[in-house]
């Protein structure tokens, strides 16, 4: 096997992996997990030394009845203003503009199973420790826990484009934002349901890894609130739906250190917010950029530890992203 191809491919399969697909939340987190990807999820050298051999039908994926756990660490800060205004019948009632300057800590536990060859299932559980600068609010807890389908239609072929179509389903098991007192306490979810699916592709050309991904995530609507914003009270909300679209590569630096770089814009629709008296609102539809640099570095034959730092493109993107993660081995998880 060519010694460049292992190193290259075994980073783009980690850093696919340590970003497990994670769904909308607040803003800003609509923009840090839209760079999440979902097609790799093995951090084995032995497993990928298989999925390169081209003497058997090998696919990219874990092994039937194989399993892996990883740990990622992920940090956001988002800066931004924030309007209060209500207007009646034409008329500015009241009008605020303040700072704001948020800050989210997610520690994130994955947990993945073969139950095929090319049949991967996963799940994500985030805990989430969010801090308001500005109103000096905080709040640690539960996110949105995630399951996702990976499914490999075809056996990958050295020299050939490998194509795995996946979907998730998130819950709302975090701090819901529309049923708290937005004033004094800060969210951990996106307080609804939500489904995605998507296809993503990646082609070896020795000694870089090209990959790409498109995903759709539909976000069902939330009823039965009661929560006061302003002089009104919020009774259900309509999400949009969301577009994601990345792309990038993986070049193999040293058979022990790898570099990723990437891009990934993301587009969610308006948000449609229904009060008790009758009236509805429109969160406008928001459009995110990130850049994405990765460095994977190998510290023990079965170990790469990746880290990462994102920019902001665009007005909704939060500004910087710095992250980290590492496969977690247990007796029991380690393919021997």
């Amino acid at each position: 096997m060519n010694r460049w191809v292992v190193p290259c491919s075994f980073l783009f399969v980690s850093i696919l992996a340590s970003e497990v697909y994670a769904e909308e939340k607040s803003s800003v987190d609509k923009a840090r997990e839209a760079l999440t990807k979902q097609e790799g999820d093995s951090d084995s050298a032995k497993q990928l030394e298989e999925v390169f051999q081209a003497a058997e039908k090998n696919y990219s994926l874990l092994k039937k009845g194989k399993q892996s756990m990883s740990y990622s660490f992920d940090y956001s800060y988002f800066g931004d203003q924030r309007f209060d205004i209500e207007i009646v019948n034409n008329s500015v009632r009241n009008l605020d503009v303040t700072p704001a300057a948020t800050h989210t800590f997610t520690n994130s536990f994955s947990y993945d199973y073969g139950l095929l060859n090319n049949l991967t299932v996963s799940a994500r559980v985030p805990l989430s420790s969010k801090f308001d600068t500005q109103d000096e609010l905080s709040n640690t807890d539960l996110g949105d826990i995630s399951f996702t389908l990976r499914w490999q239609p075809l056996a990958y072929v050295p020299g050939k484009p490998s194509i795995t179509l996946f979907s998730s389903v998130k819950t709302k098991t975090g701090v819901s934002p529309y049923e708290i007192d937005v004033n004094r306490e800060l969210s951990s979810g996106s307080g609804y349901y939500s489904v995605s699916g998507g296809v993503s592709t990646s082609k070896v050309i020795d000694p870089v890894v090209l990959f790409g991904s498109l995903s759709m995530t539909y976000n069902f609507e939330q009823e039965d609130l009661n929560q006061v914003r302003g002089a009104r009270l919020l009774r259900s909300v309509e999400p949009g739906i969301s577009l994601s679209l990345s792309g990038g590569y993986s070049y193999s630096l040293s058979y022990d250190t790898s570099l990723s770089a990437s891009v990934q814009i993301s587009y969610s629709d308006e948000t449609i917010l229904h009060f008790s008296d009758g009236t509805a609102a429109k969160a406008q539809d928001q459009v995110s950029s990130i850049l994405n640099f990765s460095l994977g570095n190998r510290i023990s034959e079965k170990t790469i530890i990746n880290t990462n730092v994102g920019f902001g493109l665009t007005e909704d993107s939060p500004d910087v992203l710095i992250g980290f993660s590492l496969p977690i081995n247990l007796a029991g998880l380690k393919d021997e």
